[in-house]
C-alpha cells in the first residue's frame, strides 16, 4: 500500500515494524474503519455491526484500535500486537513507557562530544530520507525532542540515555547511543 517505497506498508517487520504497522491501521480514516474491519479482519460481523451503530467520538477510536490490533495480530502474531498496543497506549496516553517504541541505536562515532545535529539525528533514525526534508520538518515546527519543539535546523541534541523524537502528531521514535 502506498505510492512510494517510504509511504508503503510492508508485511515484513524489517521493512515496517509491528508498531508502525499498528499505527498505520490505527490512523485509518473514520469513513473507512468499518469497511476495513469487515474486509480485512476475522472479527464477527455481529460485533462489527454493533460497533457501527455507536460510531461517534470514542466509538471511532475503539473501532480503529480493534482494526489495528486485529491486523497486527494476523500479520505479526499476538505478542507483537500486544506490544504495539501497549506502546501506543504508553506514547499517546502519556505514561512515557517507551519500551516497545520503534527505536534506533546510534554508534558513538555518530556523536561529537555526546551531541548530534538534529538533521543528522532525523536521517539516522530513518524518520526522513534526506537532510533537506529534515530541515523542512524542523523549520515548520514538526519536530520535538523529549516534548520540546525544535525549530532551528542547527540545533545539537545531547544524547545521554535515550531521547524521544516526535515527528508531526503521530510518529514517535526513540534514539539511544551504544
Amino acid at each position: 500500500m502506498g505510492k512510494t517505497a517510504k509511504g508503503a506498508l510492508w508485511l515484513r517487520p524489517d521493512k515496517t515494524s509491528p508498531y508502525e504497522f499498528f499505527q498505520y491501521w490505527r490512523n485509518v480514516a473514520d469513513a473507512d474503519v468499518i469497511k476495513c474491519l469487515k474486509m480485512l479482519t476475522f472479527e464477527p460481523i455481529e460485533k462489527i455491526e454493533e460497533m457501527e451503530q455507536h460510531l461517534e467520538g470514542a466509538g471511532f477510536n475503539k473501532a480503529k484500535e480493534l482494526l489495528a490490533y486485529s491486523l497486527t495480530e494476523l500479520v505479526h502474531g499476538k505478542e507483537e500486537a500486544d506490544k504495539a498496543l501497549e506502546a501506543a497506549k504508553a506514547v499517546f496516553g502519556g505514561s512515557g513507557n517507551s519500551e516497545n517504541m520503534p527505536s534506533t541505536v546510534l554508534t558513538a562515532d555518530k556523536l561529537t562530544d555526546g551531541k548530534i545535529g538534529i538533521l543528522d539525528l532525523l536521517t539516522e533514525c530513518g524518520l526522513v530520507p534526506t537532510k533537506s526534508e529534515a530541515r523542512r520538518n524542523v523549520q515548520q515546527g514538526g519536530i520535538s525532542i523529549n516534548n520540546e519543539k525544535i525549530t532551528d535546523p542547527k540545533t545539537e541534541i545531547e544524547i545521554s540515555g535515550e531521547v524521544i523524537i516526535k515527528k508531526g502528531k503521530k510518529v514517535f521514535h526513540k534514539a539511544t547511543v551504544k
